[in-house]
This record gives structure tokens, C-alpha cells and sequence, in this order.
């Protein structure tokens, strides 16, 4: 099954939280801070490879979470930092920020990686803040949370040569011909449903690829059959070669209708270099071969007659593509590339203030959530930072204009209190 487009969700790992602790050591006057700091939650990186022709493998898989940093530990030991999460595309993929569809990368190459999240920061332990003044800090720090997010998966096969023309012109017996590739092959329309790919290789040792793209019929550029689908398939090509059904009652007509089709599509891929290959000579007489070629050498020098069924003149018609293939370069495809700042968005100081009944009100948030969590309600250097944090960040601002008065109650994860002005 061949798929082109496809829809993930990704998260990079938590940081792991700093921990408060302390040296116990027997010989040791008045120990001191030894809290370790938490290790770094993984990245999530996408990469090309050339061992991946379709993006089958996200059907069965579609979220993926790097591994989160752990927690430090005491005698100042850092948490272990998560591993790093490397999802592998096909050569050829666009990568989209489903949120606001920006383009984000365009990996036409094998190897071509980018950090799509980063994770998330490793918390301090107590040990981090010891200074000459403050010799036994009561407080650490929480990990950051990681990045999730959406991203859309869109494959544009990399092949030299396309193969182009109506259902049954005869594309998938030629690319069975001159290559291993094995479509299905009918005598219906639409047989086949996917682009495939045949490599054809030469007497030199160098090969080149070629993309059988489904059938296209009028209309196909505004979604009528299966071929528009399948278009952005051929602007990579280097050129294209066009196959005609000489079998058909309006040869002609055909081949401008699908070169208009190509040019609502795109009007760059309208002007891309095509050879026109007339097939299924061994199904019509003499005088239809001689006058449908000469019609055809007044649109193109580059006309062939050929038939793909018998093999007959394949040989001669193969060595000028391969000949054009070495003197046509690869185009030169600019995708305009946003700057993508959703995979290193790990700011979670948003909050929420609500009021649950009259004279309750609870503080939702990331940060101020992790930061509560460690947090020891009992002890009164730990509190008077979080509630410094908490005037920093506009915690008390917003409970103000939320309405709260002195005497209520305001909850922040486990931790509850009385406001007072």
C-alpha cells in the first residue's frame, strides 16, 4: 500500500526534577546542600532515508514521545538525560506545522535531519543555589515540560523521469519493461492506483529512477479521478515522457488535455522538457502509425513510436532517455522554509485562575504546578520563594481582578492557602 500523506503527534521528554538534599557523612561539620540536578528530556529529530519509498509506517503509528530525564538524586547526582527520538521519512518529505501550517523543512535529501522538539529542561537541585549568604537553600527547581505538537507528513517521490498519459496509455507495462518494478496491469481504467517506482539500470553501472504516476483525465488538477493526486509526484522529475494510446480515437486531443491539466497545476511543470513516446504500434495499421507521427513531429522533435506490449523499438527509445537524463540536471525546487519556533516553544508560564465556589479559588499551570510539587508547605524558606515566583510571574494580579478578597482560599496542586493583602 502506498501512502503520501500522513498526520503525527510528537512529544519531546519532560526534564527531570532537582531534588533537596543533604550530606550525611559522619565526619562531615554541618554537611550541606547535595541535591542533584534532573537530566534533560530527549529531542524529537525526523530525518530522510533512502530506505523508505512511502509513509506506510505512520498508518500503524502515529505518536511518538521521547524519553523523559530523570530525577536527580542525593550526594549531588544528576539525573540521566532522556534519549533522543529519531523518526525516519522518506527522501522527498514536507514537513507542515498542522497548527499553522507553515512549511518547517523539506528533507530532499538522504541524511537531512531537523529538530522538530526540543525537550525539556533538567530541574536544579538545592545544591545549585548554595551561595556564601544563603548556605543551605530549602528549594529546588522542576524539570521543564516537553513540546507536543502536531505535524503533517506530505511525500513528493524524487525520480528523474515521470511517466505520463491517460488510464491505459500503457505507462505500467513500459515501467515493467525497462525496470524490475511489478505493477498490476489491466485492461480496465484506473488500474493502476499509486505512483510506482522502477529503476532502470544501464550497461555503465550508473542507473536512474523512473515514476509510473496514476492516469490522468480532464479535470484531474480540480480532484477528478486519481491523478490529481498524484501530480506534486512529478515536480521533481527531471523531465517527463509522455505516453499516447495511438489505439484511441483522438490521440491528439489527449496529449493537449493532459498538458492543460499539468498546466492549471503548476505553470512550471507545464514547461518541464517531455518526450513523446507514441505507443501500441502493434495494434494499428501502417497509414495511422505514419500520420499520427507525423502530426506529433509538428508539437515535438522528440517523438518516438514504440510499443511496450512486443518490446518493439524499447531499446533505441531507452538509450536516448537515458542520454537526456544524463544531460537534463535535477530542477532546482525552492520550498519557502518558515522559521520554526514550535521546536523550541517549551515556555509553560501560562496559567489559569478560576473560582471553584465563593470564596475558593484554584491557580492552574505548568510551571506553577511542577513548581508546587516541589514545594514542602511546611517549610518557610521554600514557601516564601514560590510566593516571590508567583508575584513575578502575576499570579496575585490575576487573582485580584478574578475577585478574590482577603480571607479566601487559593489552591495550587497540593498546596492551600489563606490570601491576605
Amino acid at each position: 500500500m502506498f501512502l503520501d500523506k500522513a498526520k503525527i503527534k510528537i512529544q519531546s521528554g519532560k526534564g527531570g526534577n532537582g531534588i533537596v538534599a543533604w550530606r550525611r557523612e559522619k565526619y562531615v561539620d554541618k554537611g550541606g546542600p547535595a541535591g542533584g540536578n534532573g537530566g534533560k528530556g530527549g529531542d524529537v529529530y525526523i530525518t530522510a532515508t533512502e530506505d523508505l519509498s512511502t509513509l506506510m509506517d505512520f498508518k500503524f503509528q502515529s505518536v511518538f514521545k521521547a524519553e523523559n530525564g530523570e530525577n536527580g538524586y542525593i550526594k549531588t547526582q544528576h539525573g540521566k538525560c532522556g534519549k533522543d527520538l529519531y523518526i525516519k521519512v522518506p527522501v522527498g518529505t514536507i514537513v507542515k506545522d498542522s497548527a499553522t501550517g507553515k512549511i518547517i523543512a523539506d528533507l530532499n535529501q538522504d541524511g537531512h535531519t531537523i529538530l522538530a522538539a526540543k525537550g525539556g529542561r533538567g530541574g536544579r537541585g538545592n545544591a545549585c543555589f548554595a551561595t556564601a549568604q544563603k548556605r543551605a537553600p530549602q528549594f529546588c527547581e522542576p524539570g521543564e515540560n516537553g513540546i507536543e505538537r502536531t505535524l503533517e507528513l506530505e511525500l513528493k517521490l524524487i525520480a528523474d523521469v515521470g511517466l505520463l498519459g491517460m488510464p491505459n496509455a500503457g505507462k505500467s507495462t513500459l515501467i515493467s519493461v525497462i525496470s524490475s518494478a511489478k505493477p498490476k496491469i489491466a485492461d480496465y481504467p484506473f488500474t493502476t492506483l499509486v505512483p510506482h517506482l522502477g529503476v532502470v539500470k544501464r550497461d555503465t553501472g550508473m542507473s536512474y529512477v523512473v515514476a509510473d504516476i496514476p492516469g490522468l483525465i480532464e479535470g484531474a488538477s480540480e480532484g477528478t479521478g486519481l491523478g490529481h493526486e498524484f501530480l506534486r509526484h512529478v515536480e521533481r522529475c527531471r523531465f517527463l515522457i509522455h505516453i499516447v494510446d495511438l489505439t484511441k480515437e483522438n490521440p491528439i486531443e489527449n496529449y493537449k488535455l493532459i498538458n492543460e491539466e499539468l498546466r492549471k497545476h503548476s505553470e512550471r511543470l507545464a514547461q518541464v522538457y517531455q518526450i513523446i513516446a507514441l505507443n501500441k504500434i502493434d495494434a494499428v495499421c501502417e497509414n495511422i502509425k505514419q500520420k499520427y507521427y507525423e502530426e506529433f513531429k509538428k508539437l515535438s522533435d522528440d517523438v518516438f513510436m514504440i510499443s511496450a506490449a512486443t518490446h518493439e523499438n524499447i531499446e533505441p527509445f531507452m538509450h536516448f532517455v537515458s542520454k537526456k537524463v544524463d544531460e537534463i540536471p535535477k530542477p532546482v525546487i525552492e520550498v519557502e522554509i518558515e522559521e520554526d519556533e514550535g521546536a523550541f516553544d517549551n515556555d509553560d508560564s501560562s496559567f489559569s485562575v478560576y473560582k471553584v465556589d465563593k470564596h475558593t479559588f484554584v491557580v492552574e499551570g505548568g510551571k506553577i504546578f511542577r513548581l508546587a510539587n516541589v514545594t514542602d508547605g511546611r517549610n518557610t524558606e521554600q514557601l516564601y520563594r514560590f510566593q516571590n515566583i508567583l508575584k513575578s510571574m502575576g499570579v496575585f494580579d490575576a487573582l485580584k481582578e478574578a475577585g478574590v478578597k482577603e480571607g479566601d482560599i487559593v489552591k495550587i496542586g497540593h498546596l492551600e492557602f489563606d490570601y491576605l493583602f
